[in-house]
């Protein structure tokens, strides 16, 4: 299975998008500074996944979620699920 993920920062709220087969150990990674576009800003939660069964699409979700209508999409649902959990 493959995952694509939403990551945010808790120093800034910004979000990261990505992809992996271990979304635990990936986030992990990240927290300890091991990607370059995400060490500024950690410490890093996870706010938003999805699971694929092929490669393909979930590289084709990544890239939806990278693209102007993803991110509204991404706010909206993680603001709407903030709401659900407060």
């Amino acid at each position: 299975m493959f995952y694509v993920y939403v990551l945010q920062s808790l120093k800034d709220t910004r979000l990261y998008k990505g992809l992996s087969q271990d979304v635990a150990k990936r986030l992990k990674q990240h927290n300890r500074g091991e990607n370059r576009s995400t060490k500024g800003f950690v410490l890093w939660k996870l706010v938003y996944q999805e699971e694929f069964e092929t490669r393909v699409a979930a590289r084709e979700r990544e890239k939806f979620f990278k693209s102007g209508v993803g991110r509204e999409f991404l706010q909206r649902t993680i603001e709407s699920s903030k709401d659900a959990t407060e």
